[in-house]
């Protein structure tokens, strides 16, 4: 996934039931996040066990949702700061690494995520 510097990207803290679609993950923007879901914001979400991640995205002309589903291994899920806080922000360049398997906490690549070497 390409993300561009300007992307404002909000993580949940709290796990996310991921069957929700479109209109049910804007709610939980709006309530949840106290968010504008229409805000060009990338809001990413985290199922409980952290082998899956779903993002909502409004690009001026409708709702984008993208998921990824791990074969193996699972997410470093971000954690809140505080139990007030029902997101955190994060560059869109720690999104691209949280995303390619690495821990944002150590910076080191978590083993499931290493690919094996091209003959």
């Amino acid at each position: 996934m390409i993300l561009t510097h300007s992307v404002k990207v909000r993580v949940a803290t709290r796990p996310c039931d991921l069957r929700k679609s479109f209109d049910t993950l804007s709610v939980v923007v709006r309530d949840e996040l106290r968010e504008d879901p229409l805000s060009r914001k990338l809001f990413v979400f985290f199922n409980r066990s952290a082998d899956r991640v779903k993002m909502l995205y409004w690009d001026g002309s409708g709702l984008w949702i993208l998921m990824k589903r791990l074969e193996r291994g699972r997410f470093c899920r971000p954690r809140a700061l505080s139990e007030d806080r029902p997101a955190i922000s994060l560059k869109p360049e720690a999104l691209e690494m949280l995303l390619s398997g690495i821990d944002l906490k150590d910076g080191m690549q978590r083993a499931w995520y290493e690919l094996p070497e091209k003959p």
